[in-house]
């Protein structure tokens, strides 16, 4: 053979393109390089190994892909809430899929055709087994992190079309906040409309995140309406049709008689509900996110739980036996002070259940509740659960906010992680228990206004005002703080004190385990006073189960 033959005989003598000349060794080598190429740089396998065309194709593809990549990730420390608006956007978010999934489909593809390119039959037969785990386990990394990635997402995007409003208006912050009403609905067979059993509004501020939380009782009367409410004409002078007229009820006579003074608005209830709450906090409530609190538990099951710190022993209550006097039946069980980890049904009945107590203990846990799965819901638990996260709250939540802000929200949601939230309770422990029945609604607005100045400020707030006529009953539970009428009055049970924030925010407290006399307290213990008839005694010993701290 001539030196001039020698040049075209560089293919047939080259190890990467043609393996077959190369010692085994150098063959082995070379399939693993072929695979981190096609891992790496997908492509480049098929440039230097194979079918350049091919390759060339699919490096133009990873070169735009990594662009894109990396424009995002300037969208994310520059312009957050823009990069989340695309993400959660109905027409963007599925072509995002799209592509996902088409890249995950044509990764697989450059990995099947470097397989053929490595030539397994060639190798070594005991690097064989390696090198096809080796594949698989890149094409698991990359093709099978963008399909699942691509899955999320649609999950996320049904999610999102499932909760939120696709035409709803955008909302602008109001004196610089953003202020949203949390109801927990309780929904029945027996019930035309949700009735609202937990109200609180979440206010934030625009720019900082900072945060405040304004409960509202359900038993609130006199509730006013806000100005340009269609329900102002019927009760220009507050909800004031008697007893039955607690705030809570709004909903309920909305959705079965006012419905036509809503027209166009999805829910007229969760609407007039909003308003009545705007009218008599003194600020502007601008959309709504309502919890069905009978599927609430299956969204804290699939975050896999919450941890806190309980201050009492929690009633699971059973039937009423008299209705009239608010008694149960023997309790199906109990939720032991200390701290505990919750499953969707023991958390639903820490925020729901008020027996021994009253309604202000149960709102200071519902705020528990609250934080704890905010705090506890971090990404690595959002991403492990994300489909179930996902699917459980298309069952449970409702909102009117517009998912073209989602965007704004979120980045202000990441905001305000971290941050202390301020807290008003518009009862105990910031006003007399009887508050709620005769409110004064220029104080409630004079508070809820220095309330969110301090938040806005990052300044504490202002103490807020001891509730009058109480004293300690002897022989009560430490911490507990009863009415001067009696321990069956309607200050039972609530904490002794009136810090700000609320003990529902603060674990410097020690979880009531042990009677007075320094006995364990046991469920068997609290079963037998329930027996014997002495509530009083239970009262007594639960009297603290209003103060929790999220673990």
């Amino acid at each position: 053979m001539s030196n001039t033959e020698l040049p075209s005989m560089g293919p047939l003598t080259d190890p990467v393109r043609n393996p077959s000349s190369a010692a085994e060794p150098v063959r082995t080598k070379r399939a693993f390089l072929l695979i981190l190429l096609t891992l790496l740089v997908p492509g480049s396998a098929q440039i230097v190994a194979g079918d350049r065309k091919l390759g060339r194709i699919a490096l133009r593809v990873t070169l735009s892909a990594w662009l894109l990549a990396a424009l995002a990730l300037v969208l994310l420390f520059t312009n957050r809430p823009l990069l989340i608006n695309i993400i959660t956007n109905t027409v963007a978010s599925l072509l995002i899929v799209l592509v996902l999934a088409a890249l995950a489909v044509g990764w697989l593809v450059l990995f099947v055709n470097t397989l053929r390119l490595i030539r397994p039959v060639l190798l070594p037969t005991r690097m064989r087994p390696a090198v096809v785990i080796a594949l698989v386990l890149a094409m698991v990394v990359s093709s099978g992190s963008l399909g699942y990635a691509a899955y999320l997402l649609n999950v996320s995007r049904n999610a999102i079309g499932s909760i939120f409003n696709a035409n709803g208006p955008a909302i602008d912050p109001v004196d610089g906040r953003y202020n949203f009403l949390m109801m927990g609905g309780d929904a029945g067979a027996d019930r035309t409309g949700r009735r609202p059993d937990s109200l609180s509004v979440l206010s934030i501020d625009a720019k900082s995140g900072q945060t405040a939380i304004i409960s509202v009782p359900r038993n609130l009367q006199n509730a006013r309406f806000s100005e340009g409410s269609p329900m102002r004409k019927i009760y220009p002078d507050g909800y004031n049709c008697g007893n039955e007229c607690l705030i809570n009820a709004i909903n309920t006579e909305v959705t079965n008689e006012h419905k036509d003074l809503y027209p166009g608005v999805a829910d007229p209830g969760a609407q007039a509900t909003l308003e009545a709450v705007s009218g008599t906090l003194g600020i502007t409530v601008q959309a709504y996110v309502l919890v069905d609190m009978d599927g609430f538990a299956k969204l804290i099951d699939a975050m896999g739980g919450i941890r806190i710190k309980a201050g009492g022993w929690v009633p699971i209550s059973g039937d009423m036996v008299d209705e009239a006097n608010g008694i149960h039946g023997m309790p199906l069980g109990w939720i032991p002070a200390g701290e505990q980890k919750l499953d969707g049904y023991h958390a639903l009945w820490y925020g729901r259940s008020r027996e021994f107590v009253d309604d202000y203990a149960r709102i200071q846990r519902q705020q528990c509740v609250q934080q704890a799965m905010l705090k506890q819901l971090d990404p690595a638990t959002l991403l492990a659960k994300f489909e179930d996260i996902a699917n459980a709250g298309t069952k449970v939540v409702e909102s009117n906010i517009s998912s073209s802000q989602l965007g704004s929200f979120v980045d202000l949601a990441m905001k305000a992680k971290g941050q202390d939230v301020k807290r008003l309770t518009i009862g105990p422990p910031d006003f007399d228990a009887s508050f709620s029945t005769v409110p004064d609604f220029d104080q409630i607005h004079d508070r809820v206004k220095k309330l969110l100045a301090s938040a806005s400020s990052g300044s504490p707030a202002a103490a807020p005002a001891a509730a009058p006529d109480t004293v300690l009953q002897p022989g009560s539970a430490p911490g507990s703080r009863l009415s001067a009428a009696g321990a069956a009055g309607p200050l039972a049970g609530l904490p002794a004190t009136t810090p700000s924030p609320a003990p529902s925010s603060s674990s410097d407290f020690t979880p009531v385990t042990t009677t007075p006399e320094g006995k364990p307290i046991t469920e068997a213990m609290l079963n037998q006073f329930k027996r014997e008839g002495n509530e009083q005694a239970i009262r007594d010993l639960v009297a603290t189960n209003g103060q929790c701290a999220p673990l």
